[in-house]
């Protein structure tokens, strides 16, 4: 049976509403400018400028790179819900319909900005503009298109009895709602998502060709990660694309941006501050939530304990395992940094506390996101003064150069070959010892530990790796103290997750919403 999906059509106000400004913390702010037909919308370079500015709008959304996708990488070993959530407990209990309000929008977000994505491409080549700035223009949405096939690809599609994700492009956008023909593997997306984000490399700059103004915006070494990650993905069927993640790994380091770790050999130092505003824009980060103090992702504020301790409106969600915590070795400074246990020190509103939490269910938090909870006065300066959108200055970031080298020393060793230099590159900055000839189980422990708590996404890692129905079978702890408000409290290791019925014949996928299935006549995924 052929499998279609309908498509709302783009209206000018999608577009329109975006208006482009010389800040970068702000380029995709919107501002309404009125009603205007699409037929007499592609004129002038402003008409261009607004449509490609209203492709970043769904970055900053609650549900995309804030929670939404986040409550998928919840589901791994290394973290827990936090709070009491029933949408949220049944989403990390595999018991999920793709109803529940956290995980709902993605598909449809993601459907919107592929929609613009296509407008861009079929009317910006006509129009009587720049080259230059027209070139940047459709390499941003070729990007924009790429990336967003990218997460609804390896979330919602395989290369089974579900298949990929319908592709639409310049070529089939117009066809009748409901003619979308489903592919029969999520290959297919993934040749569609390189082709994209090639395009978008040969249109797109350097980052450091860029202007302050345009930081936020697509870049090259961007398209070039991306396309890393998706033959990366790509490699759990065809075991031939580790190969050209090794040559994308290395487009990004040799592109002339000058790629690489923060690295000062002061390994507690430089890991803290990579996790700050302060490394927004510098050589390891790749591509992020461009934030601020009036909106971005707010992911920062939901892993912040619950009320923050009566200083600000955090959410308490996202609690790391005990499992996480001791995944680290010993040595390893990036465990104070990446976690926070009772009684360790940090500073918070300009004042040093010692780490207690009346709400946490595993008594640890996520400490990577709070430098810039820890300034003198940082509401409105450096957070926003709105505790239900608690966004930070802090770029989250998306992409990280480490990712780059753990990609690369992943798919030497799937190759048969050494992949300790990338690996040992990031141990370094850590002040780890090296390792002599790496194990694929070395690469799984350096990148959970480099990227726990990121976008990274160590539930499809564990999906991909084979790992997850084993994984997911056993428990998770947590230290329970005997007095929630001491740091120097007694306390007992307990389960505070129980095993998980995970069953990897059709949970390597998640559900799509009903909304999708009724306007589309695309089935559910089999299983859910």
């Amino acid at each position: 049976m052929i499998k279609h999906i309908k498509l709302k059509a783009i209206t000018l106000s999608t577009i329109s509403v975006f208006m482009f400004t010389s800040c970068s913390d702000d380029f995709t702010e919107v501002e309404p400018k009125g009603s205007v037909s699409y037929e007499n919308f592609w004129n002038t370079e402003d008409d261009a400028k607004l449509a490609v500015n209203s492709l970043y709008n769904e970055m900053k959304a609650s549900e995309m790179f804030s929670r939404g996708f986040f409550w998928y990488i919840n589901a791994s070993d290394d973290m827990i819900t936090g709070r009491i959530k029933a949408d949220a407990d049944n989403i990390k209990n595999f018991v999920c319909t793709g109803d529940e309000g956290y995980t709902k929008y993605m598909y449809e977000a993601a459907f919107k900005v592929i929609r613009r994505a296509n407008d861009i491409l079929k009317n910006v080549p006509e129009m009587n503009i720049d080259e230059n700035l027209k070139n940047r223009m459709l390499g941003e949405a070729y990007f924009m298109r790429g990336f967003h096939y990218f997460w609804l690809a390896h979330t919602y599609g395989d290369d089974g009895q579900n298949g990929g994700i319908p592709i639409v492009t310049v070529d089939n956008m117009e066809a009748p709602a409901g003619s979308y023909e489903r592919p029969s593997s999520v290959e297919e997306n993934y040749e569609q998502i390189v082709q994209d984000l090639n395009a978008a490399a040969e249109l797109l700059p350097l980052f450091t060709e860029m202007s302050g103004a345009d930081y936020g915006r697509a870049h090259k070494d961007a398209a070039y990660a991306y396309i890393a990650k998706t033959y990366l993905y790509w490699a759990q069927y065809d075991s031939s694309k580790y190969a050209e993640v090794v040559t994308y790994c290395d487009r990004v380091t040799n592109s002339g941006s000058g790629r690489a770790l923060i690295d000062t050999d002061t390994p507690e130092e430089d890991f803290r501050l990579l996790h700050s505003h302060l490394n927004n824009w510098t050589s390891e980060y790749i591509w992020s939530v461009n934030s601020g103090v009036n909106g971005g992702s707010i992911l920062p504020g939901v892993m912040l304990e619950n009320k923050g301790w009566s200083s600000y409106n955090g959410w308490g969600y996202y609690q790391p395992t005990l499992e996480l915590y001791e995944a680290f070795e010993e040595e390893d400074v990036r465990r104070e940094v990446t976690i926070l246990k009772y009684g360790d020190e940090f500073p918070y509103f300009g004042q040093t506390r010692a780490y207690y939490s009346e709400n946490s269910l595993s008594g640890f938090q996520f400490n990577k996101y709070m430098y810039e909870f820890g300034l003198e006065s940082p509401i409105g300066t450096y957070i926003n003064s709105n505790g239900d959108d608690p966004s930070t200055i802090y770029n989250v970031p998306l992409m990280r150069y480490a990712e780059i080298l753990l990609m690369k020393a992943e798919a030497l060793i799937m190759q048969g070959q050494n992949g300790d230099a990338s690996l040992n590159l990031v141990r370094d900055r850590a002040g780890l010892a090296p390792v002599s000839g790496a194990t694929l189980e070395d690469l799984k422990h350096e990148r959970r530990v480099e990227l726990a708590g990121e976008f990274a996404n160590r539930h499809f890692d564990l999906i991909r790796w084979g790992d997850a129905e084993e994984t997911y079978s056993k428990a998770l702890h947590g230290r329970i103290y005997t007095d929630r408000t001491d740091p120097t409290s007694d306390y007992t290791v307990e389960e505070v997750w129980g095993a998980r019925d995970f069953d990897s014949s059709f949970m390597h996928v998640w559900p799509l919403p009903t909304t999708v299935i009724e306007s589309s006549g695309i089935p559910q995924n089999q299983g859910w």
